[in-house]
């Protein structure tokens, strides 16, 4: 009996910690369940959304898996062969023999690594071609999402879904889902072989599994927290930073920065933390799979070296050296599979739920989207008309209440009033950036809802505040890789806004580089570029939003005499603080909350003394203040 005691003291020691690892599950177990981790796809919709970007490289995939069928044969042979070498050297032999068996093990080896070599590149080619499609898809559905969405999403969350989300479904093309697969078929293979060698030791090795099984258990439990708690972690981390990277200047100015550092810190500490508790939850999985190893190799030894070594019995089969050997190796090709499957079916598990966020942001429908009856329109002369519109960002909350005006081809309407009076959401809601609520608003007589959105805005030329510049060329920023533009019709446009005056100056002229947002530009030369960039897409009706509020003096003469010069060229809406850069409009709409007040030309208004008087005298003294100031 006391023969068996060490069989049964590894026996005790793997069912202690198995109780220790079930007492931890039960004890997560509801505390996990109220993290709210869950997700609301299903895998199999997952998977399926998921195959439909994989059927186009079906042939690359079946490639793939006959490649793997080759590797797996390696798996299943090569013990067999380093056995049957063991007893070769064991008995009589001669070195022909060694020779033949060890150059078997050595071509068998070789294809192995070639297969590998093959399925990797394929696999790598094939999960790269599959994530660009679905990042495109994920990009397009975004840029149709109108400005309402874009506002309520912060970009680092849409930033994350576009990179480090398309990364982890990227991974389970490349590598997981055929390792997982390989993994499923060495492990029936390796216990197969086994069992046909010799089915006592195998009913040895079997009596570990249970404890796999519960291990592997435990560890989806724990690894999917963990996995959750680093996934929120960054998405949070990308949100801030991409927010605060971009007003970096305010905190600076306010010298804030080390009160935005401390909740950079804060959320960095969460992450590492996150990440800490994923590094120990592998941490404990994996020395305990490989106890189980150990423990599974000792009771072979231990069967194998109760008497001598060359035909050892045990429950009625011979125990040869060969035998031993193969098994050794056997009982690791047999652990390693399980160990990679659980491992590989939790970074499975991140892919997934990756995946179902990217499909979240991909089934997000655009707010506002053409109806089934709308129209192209190839020309427009202008006319615009709002009908008793009403509009509120928020339910109830009017920011347009009944506004209706009426303007004619080519005519230039100016819209002032205080700051939330409604001016840039009247020309919001003319491009359908913002869905009114109630009226009509009209272009040449035609309804904007019944017209398609894309046909209605490459009619319109956007010139805003804050001018928007991408990284580039000044050339790229004007022609947004249109291929219709010439280079001689940006040279054109140029001249027309006067925009040439600093272009010329600069040593590589339209080729001069452009870098993040055009800081290396005054706001007086990217407003000039905006003007330059409008221009050269022959729009018929321009919207000018405070387009000379953040500029000089000399800048303002410039645009002054761009802006008389584009009045000639088709309908004009502006929006302006400086009251004298409008005066030569031909229409003026005075707006307070959400109303029009008043609306005439310049003088009309000057002699009706009424809120654009007013306005307009309060600033003229301020101007002069502030001359006599200077």
């Amino acid at each position: 009996m006391y023969e068996w005691y060490p069989l049964i003291a590894v026996g005790v020691i793997v069912l202690v910690f198995a109780i220790i690892l079930l007492m931890a599950y039960i004890f997560v177990k509801d505390k996990k369940q109220a993290m709210g981790f869950e997700r609301q796809m299903s895998d199999r919709e997952i998977m399926r959304r998921l195959v439909r970007y994989a059927r186009p490289y079906l042939r690359e995939f079946l490639l793939v898996g006959g490649v793997m069928l080759f590797s797996i044969a390696y798996d299943m042979i090569s013990p067999l062969i380093i056995g049957w070498i063991e007893e070769l050297a064991a008995g009589n032999f001669e070195m022909k023999q060694i020779y033949r068996a060890v150059a078997v093990y050595v071509g068998i080896l070789l294809v192995s690594m070639l297969c590998s070599y093959v399925q990797a590149v394929v696999l790598q080619r094939t999960g790269q071609r599959i994530i660009s499609v679905m990042r495109e898809d994920l990009f397009r559905n975004i840029e149709q999402l109108s400005h309402e969405q874009l506002n309520a999403i912060p970009v680092g969350k849409l930033v994350t879904r576009v990179t480090n989300d398309t990364n982890a479904i990227s991974m389970m093309f490349t590598n997981l889902l055929v390792n997982l697969i390989k993994n499923v078929f060495v492990i029936i293979g390796v216990f197969t072989a086994m069992l046909l060698l010799n089915y006592e030791l195998t009913l040895m090795i079997l009596c570990f599994v249970p404890f796999i099984v519960l291990f592997t258990v435990i560890f989806r439990r724990f690894s999917r927290r963990a996995y959750r708690k680093v996934k929120d972690c960054t998405t949070d981390i990308n949100t801030y930073l991409s927010e605060n990277l971009s007003g970096i200047k305010i905190t600076q100015i306010f010298n804030r920065e080390e009160a935005k550092m401390q909740d950079f810190l804060e959320r960095s500490n969460a992450l590492g933390r996150a990440k800490q508790e994923q590094i120990l939850v592998f941490g404990i999985f994996r020395p305990l799979v490989y106890m189980l190893y150990v423990s599974s190799v000792l009771c072979l030894l231990y069967l194998g070296g109760k008497g001598y070594l060359k035909d050892q019995v045990f429950m009625g089969q011979v125990i040869t050296s060969g035998t031993l050997v193969s098994f050794y190796l056997y009982i690791m090709k047999f652990f390693n599979p399980i160990q990679n499957l659980a491992e590989q079916f939790n970074w499975l598990q991140s892919a997934l739920a990756s995946a179902e966020k990217v499909f979240t942001v991909m089934d997000l429908e655009p707010a506002i989207q053409d109806t089934p009856d709308a129209v192209c329109l190839e020309e427009v002369r202008g006319e615009i008309e709002f009908r008793d519109v009403w509009f509120s960002y928020v339910e109830e909350e009017w920011v347009l209440k009944g506004v209706s005006f009426h303007v004619l081809p080519k005519e230039t309407v100016a819209f002032v009033g205080s700051t939330g009076s409604g001016k840039t959401t009247i020309l919001s809601l003319l491009c359908r950036n913002y869905e009114f609520q109630k009226g009509e608003i009209l272009i040449d007589g035609i309804d904007i809802r019944r017209i398609k959105i894309a046909s209605l805005r490459r009619h319109f030329g956007q010139m805003l505040q804050d001018v928007f510049l991408f990284s580039g060329t000044i050339r790229s920023n004007i022609a947004l890789r249109a291929e219709n533009i010439t280079e001689e019709e940006i040279r054109e446009a140029c001249r027309y806004v006067n925009a040439d005056h600093f272009i010329d100056k600069l040593e590589k002229g339209l080729d001069e580089e452009v870098r993040e947002r055009g800081n290396n530009f005054s706001a007086g030369q990217r407003q000039l570029l905006s003007f330059a960039r409008t221009i050269v897409h022959k729009p018929s009706v321009m919207i000018l939003d405070e387009a000379t509020a953040n500029i000089d003096t000399e800048t303002e003469l410039l645009i002054q005499d761009s802006l008389e010069k584009m009045q000639n060229i088709g309908t004009m809406l502006m929006v302006a603080h400086r009251l004298s850069t409008i005066r030569h409009a031909d229409r003026i709409i005075v707006l307070s909350h959400g109303r029009i007040m008043e609306q005439g030309t310049h003088q009309e208004l000057l002699e009706k003394k009424g809120r654009y008087y007013r306005l307009y005298h309060l600033q003229y003294q301020r101007e002069e203040m502030t001359r006599g100031t200077s």
